[in-house]
């Protein structure tokens, strides 16, 4: 791994802080399902090899990451926020609750937090960093644990529920697939009205 990796973590270490919390959410720009973030708390000068930002990473990759990094961290939470409530809230206000929640979820309450571009609401020191899942390990990290977590639910349970719409496949996204069979079939009650706009073209919802 880049040193770099590391370059945010050792600033906090530098301070005495000595639980970082790496945030960051996935699914903010899905059609379908829940958003979903993870906070990771890994032990002062841990050095993971191959945690990068999720996107970067196969598959296979990932998996094999995220058992690692469940093994080696003190902690790790995970918070979810539903399509209802990504309507009701708006997708920005909505990954800002399911990060609180993984936060909130960890069982023991980091001291610094270092976020993905957002700001959380807990009284807690902390720093947004842009792109900061290619340039903190410990966001990179959360952004592993998160997207597993969204993806495990796609291949299996949403995809148990609503067979025809091909969640397995494209997770939710607004791939061509995804677009035709909503508009053959019409929004379930996981899709988010807000994202579907000229897609849904009076669809009635499937119960």
């Amino acid at each position: 791994m880049d040193n770099d990796m590391l370059f945010y973590e050792k600033e906090g270490w530098g301070q005495s802080y000595s639980r970082i919390a790496g945030v960051d959410e996935v699914g903010r720009g899905c059609l379908f399902g829940d958003v979903v973030a993870a906070a990771v708390i890994l032990p002062e000068g841990l050095i993971i090899e191959g945690v990068d930002d999720s996107k970067k990473l196969t598959a296979k990759k990932r998996e094999a990451l995220y058992e690692l990094i469940m093994e080696q961290a003190r902690a790790v939470g995970v918070g979810y926020v539903d399509s209802s409530r990504i309507d009701e809230i708006n997708i920005k206000q909505a990954s800002r609750l399911a990060m609180k929640q993984a936060v909130e979820g960890l069982g023991v309450l980091p001291d610094y937090m270092l976020i993905d571009a957002e700001k959380i609401d807990l009284p807690l020191p902390q720093r947004a960093i842009v792109k900061g899942d290619a340039s903190s390990q410990s966001i990179a990290a959360a952004s592993i644990i998160a997207k597993v977590t969204r993806d495990r639910l796609c291949e299996g349970l949403w995809e148990d529920l609503y067979p025809d719409y091909g969640i397995a496949v494209h997770k939710g996204y607004a791939t061509k697939l995804h677009r035709e069979r909503i508009a053959r079939l019409g929004p379930t009650l996981m899709h988010r009205r807000s994202f579907l706009g000229r897609i849904l073209a009076e669809q009635p919802t499937l119960f």
